[in-house]
C-alpha cells in the first residue's frame, strides 16, 4: 500500500471502554476516517482487578465483534492494545484466546509505561508541546499514566495503579455515598502520589494536560458552570479547552455533594454512563493537581489510541516518524548501561548482527520487523551478567522479560528476551516451555536471530571491535562470510573467526546450508 491509501486500525481495550480509530495515512501523519467507541467494563466487579469475570469477558467480545466489523468494512490494518484490566488479569489468556479465535483480533498487551509513552505520542499531536516541557496525566479505569517531557525526551513516566472504576470498585462500590469514602479514598490517593510529588515539583512543568474521558467530563462540567453552553453552541470537540485547578475543585465539590449515582446523573455535563465513577476518577485529578501543584489543565482529545496509530505508521514505515523508533533504543541503552559491565562490546555485537542480518535479509525473507528485535537482544544479551555469570543467558531472559522496555509490546519483549537468553549454551528446543508456547514462525524467527547473534558474538571475542566489515555471499549450498578488519598484523582475526566457527551451528540449521568464514587479510 502507499502512504496515501494505508488505512489503520487502532483499538484500544481499556478497563473501562473499548475505542476504535480508524485512520488514513498521510505524507505528514495520519488524519481520522472515523470514531467507535462502546462501554465495556471490562475491569468491573474483579475486585482489584485480578480476574476478569465471565460477563466482563462476553461484553468485551460482543464489542470486539462490532469493532472488526467496523474495521472490515474499511479495509483497515488492525492494531489492539489492552491495558490494565487485561494485563493485570490472571485469566488474560482466556479473553486473548477467545478475541483470537472469535472476532480475529490478536490483542496485544502492554506494560503500563508503554501505555503512557503511546499517550504521550498521541497527545502531542493534539496539542503543542514541542518546545515546552509538559506534564501529561491520562486517567483509565484501571490506571492513571503520567509523564513528564520534552518534545518526545521524557523525564517521569509513571503508572499509577490509580483508575475511575478501580478505586469506585474499593470506595464507592455502594449507589448512595457513604459518609466516610470521599475522605479515605482522598487519604489513599495523598498516600500513593506524594512519593513522587518532590520530583515532579522539581522537573517544573510548564503546561499539564489531561486526556481520558474523566477529563473531558470534568472539563464538560466547567464549560457548563461558566456559562459557555448557553451563549456559545456546544463544540465538536474540546481539545484545548482550558480550565484551572479552583475550577476543577469547584467540579468536584459538586460530585461529592451529590449522595447518590443518580444525582450525580443529573448534573449538567456528566454523562448518565459515567455517573457511577465520575466522582473516583474526578478525586484522582484534584489530588494529582493538589500534590504536583498544577494550576491550569488543557485538555487533549487524542491519547492513547491516537498513539498507537502513529507508532504503528512508525513500525510499518508507512510514514517517516523515524525518530519513534530512537525512544525505544534509548529505553535499551538504558538498561545496557545500568546492567552491563563492557557496554562496548554490546554496541560491537549490535552492529555486527545487524550487519550479518541485512545481509541475509532479502535471500531469506525476514520480517522488517524483526530488525529491531535483533538489535534489542544484541544489546540486551548480557544485562544477566549483574546477577551472576553462571548461566548468565538464563539471567537475562529474567531481566529482560521484567523490564519495562519502552516502545516494544509485552509480546516483543518476550521474544527479544528468548533470543537475547539463547545467545549461548543450549539451542532452542521443544522441550523449553517459553520457546514452545511460540508459534512455528515465531521458533523459527528466534533460530534465525539467535543463530545471528551467536556469530555476532563470536566476531567480537576479542572485545575490541576489530572486526570492521563483514561480506557475505549467499549461493544455493552454501554461505560465505568475508571478515575484514584495519588491523595490521596477519593473526589479528584469528581469535574471533575460531569463535565464530565454534558458535556456527545454530545459524547453520536454520539457513539449511553451511557457513564458511574467510579471513579477509588473507585474500
Amino acid at each position: 500500500m502507499t502512504k496515501s491509501s494505508s488505512v489503520i486500525g487502532a483499538l484500544d481495550i481499556g478497563t473501562n471502554s473499548f475505542h476504535l480509530v480508524i485512520a488514513r495515512a498521510t505524507h505528514s501523519g495520519f488524519e481520522v476516517i472515523t470514531r467507535e467507541k462502546e462501554m465495556v467494563r471490562l475491569g468491573e466487579g474483579s475486585g482489584d482487578m485480578k480476574f476478569l469475570s465471565p460477563e466482563a469477558i462476553e461484553r468485551g467480545i460482543n464489542a470486539l465483534r462490532k469493532m472488526r466489523q467496523v474495521v472490515d468494512t474499511h479495509g483497515a490494518e488492525l492494531r489492539a492494545i489492552a491495558t490494565s484490566a487485561v494485563r493485570e488479569a490472571t485469566n488474560a489468556d482466556v479473553f486473548i484466546n477467545r478475541a483470537l479465535k472469535e472476532a480475529s483480533i490478536v490483542v496485544e498487551v502492554i506494560s503500563g509505561v508503554e501505555e503512557a509513552r503511546l499517550i504521550h505520542l498521541g497527545v502531542m499531536q493534539a496539542i503543542p508541546l514541542m518546545d515546552k516541557r509538559s506534564i501529561i496525566i491520562d486517567i483509565g479505569g484501571g490506571s492513571t499514566e503520567v509523564v513528564i517531557a520534552n518534545g518526545l525526551t521524557q523525564h517521569f513516566v509513571r503508572s499509577f495503579k490509580l483508575g475511575a472504576i478501580r478505586l469506585t470498585s474499593r470506595f464507592f462500590s455502594s449507589l448512595s455515598l457513604h459518609p466516610s469514602a470521599t475522605s479515605a479514598c482522598r487519604k489513599f490517593l495523598h498516600s500513593t502520589l506524594s512519593p513522587s510529588s518532590k520530583e515532579i515539583v522539581g522537573l517544573a512543568p510548564q503546561i499539564a494536560v489531561v486526556s481520558s474521558g474523566t477529563a473531558e467530563a470534568l472539563a464538560n462540567m466547567v464549560r457548563i458552570m461558566r456559562g459557555d453552553s448557553e451563549s456559545k453552541p456546544d463544540p465538536k470537540s474540546l481539545n484545548g479547552f482550558e480550565f484551572t485547578a479552583k475550577e476543577l475543585k469547584i467540579a468536584v465539590d459538586l460530585l461529592v455533594q451529590s449522595p447518590t449515582v443518580q444525582t450525580r446523573r443529573q448534573l449538567r455535563g456528566v454523562d448518565a454512563s459515567r455517573a457511577d465513577i465520575i466522582l473516583a476518577g474526578a478525586l484522582i485529578l484534584e489530588t494529582i493537581t493538589h500534590e504536583f501543584k498544577l494550576e491550569k489543565l488543557v485538555f487533549s482529545d487524542f491519547a492513547l489510541r491516537e498513539g498507537i496509530i502513529l507508532d504503528t505508521l512508525q513500525r510499518t514505515e508507512h510514514s517517516d516518524h523515524q525518530h519513534l523508533r530512537q525512544v525505544s533504543l534509548n529505553s535499551v541503552m538504558t538498561l545496557v548501561e545500568r546492567c552491563d559491565d563492557d557496554v562496548e562490546h554490546s554496541k560491537n555485537v549490535a552492529r555486527l548482527a545487524l550487519e550479518l542480518y541485512d545481509s541475509l535479509e532479502q535471500e531469506y525473507k525476514f520480517s522488517p520487523e524483526w530488525r529491531v528485535l535483533l538489535e534489542a537482544a544484541a544489546l540486551l544479551s548480557n544485562v544477566g551478567l549483574i546477577i551472576s555469570h553462571s548461566k548468565h543467558h538464563l539471567h537475562s531472559y529474567y531481566v529482560i522479560r521484567n523490564s519495562d522496555l519502552v516502545g516494544f509490546t509485552d509480546h516483543e519483549i518476550e521474544l527479544i528476551a528468548l533470543i537475547a537468553r539463547y545467545h549461548r549454551k543450549s539451542h532452542p528446543k521443544p522441550a523449553h516451555n517459553e520457546f514452545a508456547r511460540l508459534l512455528e514462525t515465531e521458533q523459527q524467527l528466534i533460530r534465525f536471530l539467535a543463530g545471528i547473534l551467536r556469530i555476532a558474538i563470536g566476531l567480537d571475542r576479542s572485545h575490541d571491535g576489530r572486526v570492521t566489515h563483514l561480506e557475505v555471499e549467499i549461493q544455493k549450498s552454501f554461505v560465505d562470510i568475508t571478515i575484514s578488519t584495519l588491523l595490521p598484523q596477519a593473526d589479528a582475526l584469528e581469535m574471533n573467526i575460531y569463535a565464530a566457527r565454534e558458535r556456527q551451528q545454530l545459524l547453520e540449521e536454520a539457513l539449511g546450508v553451511p557457513i564458511m568464514f574467510i579471513d579477509g587479510q588473507d585474500n
